[in-house]
Protein backbone atom coordinates (compact mmCIF):
# COMPACT_ATOMS: atom_id res chain seq x y z
CA UNK A 1 0.00 0.00 0.00
CA UNK A 2 1.09 3.76 -0.37
CA UNK A 3 0.89 4.63 2.80
CA UNK A 4 2.58 1.34 4.38
CA UNK A 5 5.82 3.00 4.72
CA UNK A 6 4.74 5.36 6.94
CA UNK A 7 3.06 2.69 9.24
CA UNK A 8 5.79 0.43 10.06
CA UNK A 9 7.11 2.80 12.79
CA UNK A 10 10.97 3.15 13.55
CA UNK A 11 12.20 3.60 10.03
CA UNK A 12 10.05 6.63 8.98
CA UNK A 13 10.26 8.34 12.59
CA UNK A 14 10.31 11.90 12.81
CA UNK A 15 9.63 12.15 8.90
CA UNK A 16 6.74 14.17 8.14
CA UNK A 17 2.88 12.34 6.98
CA UNK A 18 1.75 13.22 3.53
CA UNK A 19 -1.92 15.06 4.11
CA UNK A 20 -0.69 16.93 7.96
CA UNK A 21 0.48 20.42 6.32
CA UNK A 22 0.61 23.21 7.85
CA UNK A 23 0.41 26.81 6.94
CA UNK A 24 3.92 27.22 4.97
CA UNK A 25 4.63 23.28 5.68
CA UNK A 26 3.58 20.79 3.05
CA UNK A 27 4.01 17.16 2.58
CA UNK A 28 3.35 14.66 -0.10
CA UNK A 29 4.44 11.46 -1.52
CA UNK A 30 4.46 9.35 -5.00
CA UNK A 31 5.02 5.88 -5.20
CA UNK A 32 8.83 6.14 -4.62
CA UNK A 33 8.95 9.40 -3.46
CA UNK A 34 8.51 11.71 -0.08
CA UNK A 35 8.51 14.99 -0.16
CA UNK A 36 8.30 17.95 2.18
CA UNK A 37 8.85 21.68 3.17
CA UNK A 38 12.94 21.19 4.86
CA UNK A 39 12.87 20.91 8.55
CA UNK A 40 16.32 21.08 9.38
CA UNK A 41 19.38 22.71 8.04
CA UNK A 42 20.86 19.43 6.92
CA UNK A 43 17.52 19.04 4.63
CA UNK A 44 19.21 22.12 2.68
CA UNK A 45 22.17 21.23 2.41
CA UNK A 46 21.39 18.02 0.95
CA UNK A 47 18.76 19.36 -1.36
CA UNK A 48 21.78 21.41 -2.43
CA UNK A 49 23.87 18.41 -2.89
CA UNK A 50 21.86 16.49 -5.05
CA UNK A 51 22.18 19.50 -7.47
CA UNK A 52 25.65 20.54 -7.70
CA UNK A 53 27.35 18.14 -9.84
CA UNK A 54 28.40 19.15 -13.06
CA UNK A 55 25.64 16.86 -14.74
CA UNK A 56 23.26 18.98 -13.08
CA UNK A 57 24.88 22.56 -13.06
CA UNK A 58 25.36 22.47 -17.16
CA UNK A 59 20.91 22.85 -16.90
CA UNK A 60 20.36 24.53 -13.27
CA UNK A 61 23.39 27.28 -13.35
CA UNK A 62 23.30 27.67 -9.45
CA UNK A 63 25.03 30.53 -8.22
CA UNK A 64 28.81 29.32 -7.48
CA UNK A 65 28.46 30.26 -3.49
CA UNK A 66 24.83 28.44 -3.47
CA UNK A 67 26.75 24.78 -4.78
CA UNK A 68 28.90 22.70 -2.20
CA UNK A 69 31.62 22.64 -4.44
CA UNK A 70 33.54 18.95 -2.21
CA UNK A 71 32.24 15.80 -3.91
CA UNK A 72 32.86 14.04 -0.46
CA UNK A 73 30.61 16.83 1.38
CA UNK A 74 28.32 16.27 -1.45
CA UNK A 75 28.22 12.22 -0.84
CA UNK A 76 27.83 12.43 3.18
CA UNK A 77 25.41 14.75 2.91
CA UNK A 78 23.10 13.12 0.51
CA UNK A 79 24.31 9.56 3.06
CA UNK A 80 22.66 10.88 5.87
CA UNK A 81 19.48 9.89 6.92
CA UNK A 82 16.67 13.44 6.53
CA UNK A 83 15.25 11.92 10.18
CA UNK A 84 18.37 11.83 11.63
CA UNK A 85 18.93 14.05 15.05
CA UNK A 86 21.84 15.98 16.55
CA UNK A 87 23.73 13.32 17.85
CA UNK A 88 24.39 11.78 14.62
CA UNK A 89 25.15 15.41 12.46
CA UNK A 90 26.86 17.68 13.06
CA UNK A 91 24.27 20.01 15.42
CA UNK A 92 24.91 22.61 12.99
CA UNK A 93 22.76 21.25 10.63
CA UNK A 94 20.52 20.05 13.24
CA UNK A 95 18.96 23.54 13.51
CA UNK A 96 15.60 24.18 12.84
CA UNK A 97 15.17 25.42 9.18
CA UNK A 98 12.70 27.99 8.26
CA UNK A 99 11.71 29.23 5.12
CA UNK A 100 11.73 32.80 4.64
CA UNK A 101 8.22 34.93 3.26
CA UNK A 102 9.39 35.67 0.18
CA UNK A 103 11.33 32.68 -0.54
CA UNK A 104 10.38 29.95 -3.18
CA UNK A 105 8.84 27.01 -1.98
CA UNK A 106 11.37 24.04 -1.43
CA UNK A 107 10.53 20.61 -1.15
CA UNK A 108 13.36 17.92 -0.48
CA UNK A 109 12.47 14.29 -1.47
CA UNK A 110 13.80 11.12 -0.23
CA UNK A 111 13.44 8.03 -1.73
CA UNK A 112 10.75 5.60 0.29
CA UNK A 113 12.65 2.24 -0.12
CA UNK A 114 15.63 3.54 2.07
CA UNK A 115 14.93 6.71 3.49
CA UNK A 116 17.75 8.34 1.75
CA UNK A 117 17.67 12.45 -0.06
CA UNK A 118 16.43 11.85 -4.15
CA UNK A 119 16.61 15.21 -4.61
CA UNK A 120 14.18 18.42 -4.65
CA UNK A 121 10.87 20.39 -5.91
CA UNK A 122 11.71 23.88 -6.16
CA UNK A 123 8.29 26.05 -7.23
CA UNK A 124 7.25 30.34 -7.81
CA UNK A 125 3.50 30.70 -6.39
CA UNK A 126 3.93 33.86 -7.56
CA UNK A 127 5.50 33.34 -10.84
CA UNK A 128 3.21 30.11 -11.26
CA UNK A 129 6.59 27.94 -12.26
CA UNK A 130 8.66 25.21 -11.15
CA UNK A 131 11.22 22.99 -11.23
CA UNK A 132 13.21 20.21 -9.94
CA UNK A 133 16.34 17.90 -9.60
CA UNK A 134 17.73 14.36 -8.86
CA UNK A 135 20.31 13.28 -6.77
CA UNK A 136 23.30 11.17 -9.08
CA UNK A 137 22.27 8.11 -8.26
CA UNK A 138 18.20 8.31 -8.52
CA UNK A 139 18.63 9.86 -12.21
CA UNK A 140 17.81 7.51 -15.26
CA UNK A 141 15.08 5.54 -13.17
CA UNK A 142 11.59 7.45 -13.87
CA UNK A 143 11.59 9.46 -10.46
CA UNK A 144 12.00 12.64 -12.81
CA UNK A 145 8.30 12.33 -13.56
CA UNK A 146 7.20 11.44 -9.77
CA UNK A 147 8.84 14.58 -9.15
CA UNK A 148 6.82 16.26 -11.35
CA UNK A 149 3.60 14.58 -10.73
CA UNK A 150 4.18 15.74 -7.18
CA UNK A 151 4.80 19.40 -8.41
CA UNK A 152 1.49 19.38 -10.07
CA UNK A 153 -0.46 17.90 -7.08
CA UNK A 154 1.38 20.67 -4.54
CA UNK A 155 0.48 23.49 -7.26
CA UNK A 156 -3.04 22.22 -7.86
CA UNK A 157 -4.39 20.94 -4.79
CA UNK A 158 -2.11 22.52 -1.92
CA UNK A 159 -1.36 25.98 -3.48
CA UNK A 160 -4.42 26.50 -5.97
CA UNK A 161 -3.21 27.49 -8.46
CA UNK A 162 -5.10 26.31 -11.85
CA UNK A 163 -1.93 26.28 -14.43
CA UNK A 164 2.08 25.78 -13.43
CA UNK A 165 4.52 25.86 -15.72
CA UNK A 166 8.00 24.82 -16.25
CA UNK A 167 11.14 26.02 -18.38
CA UNK A 168 13.64 23.19 -20.14
CA UNK A 169 16.72 23.38 -22.54
CA UNK A 170 15.71 22.06 -25.63
CA UNK A 171 19.30 19.43 -25.57
CA UNK A 172 17.72 18.58 -21.62
CA UNK A 173 15.65 15.26 -22.71
CA UNK A 174 15.69 13.96 -19.71
CA UNK A 175 13.47 16.82 -18.19
CA UNK A 176 11.48 17.25 -21.12
CA UNK A 177 10.36 13.50 -20.65
CA UNK A 178 9.59 13.61 -16.75
CA UNK A 179 7.33 16.82 -17.76
CA UNK A 180 5.79 15.08 -20.95
CA UNK A 181 5.47 11.70 -18.06
CA UNK A 182 3.86 13.96 -15.47
CA UNK A 183 1.44 15.22 -18.44
CA UNK A 184 2.84 18.99 -19.06
CA UNK A 185 1.88 19.98 -22.67
CA UNK A 186 4.25 22.77 -24.86
CA UNK A 187 3.53 26.13 -24.51
CA UNK A 188 4.74 29.98 -25.01
CA UNK A 189 7.72 31.34 -23.72
CA UNK A 190 10.68 32.94 -24.19
CA UNK A 191 13.14 31.47 -26.28
CA UNK A 192 15.79 32.76 -24.35
CA UNK A 193 16.14 32.26 -20.49
CA UNK A 194 19.01 33.44 -17.99
CA UNK A 195 20.33 31.12 -15.20
CA UNK A 196 20.91 32.50 -11.99
CA UNK A 197 24.82 31.77 -12.99
CA UNK A 198 23.75 34.52 -15.85
CA UNK A 199 24.36 32.14 -18.62
CA UNK A 200 21.79 32.80 -21.73
CA UNK A 201 20.40 29.54 -22.57
CA UNK A 202 17.90 28.07 -25.70
CA UNK A 203 14.48 27.61 -23.64
CA UNK A 204 11.31 25.89 -24.22
CA UNK A 205 8.11 26.20 -22.08
CA UNK A 206 5.45 23.29 -21.13
CA UNK A 207 2.57 24.06 -18.86
CA UNK A 208 0.16 21.75 -17.10
CA UNK A 209 -3.52 22.82 -16.33
CA UNK A 210 -6.68 22.05 -14.40
CA UNK A 211 -10.28 23.16 -14.25
CA UNK A 212 -10.36 23.19 -10.37
CA UNK A 213 -8.10 23.60 -7.39
CA UNK A 214 -7.89 23.04 -3.82
CA UNK A 215 -6.26 24.47 -0.78
CA UNK A 216 -4.60 22.27 1.82
CA UNK A 217 -4.86 24.70 4.58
Amino acid sequence: MVWSLFRRGRSAAGLPVPGRCAPGRHALATERLLLFTPRTRLDVVAALAASADAGAQRWLGTKADEVLPDPDARRIALAWPPAGDGRRIPPVLAEPFSPGPDDPLLLVCVRRSDLRYAGALELHPQRGEMGGWLAPGCRGQGLGTELFRAGVELAHTHLGLATIRAGAEPANAASRRALAGAGFLPDRGPLRHTLPDGRVVDAVWHRHDTPTTTRCH
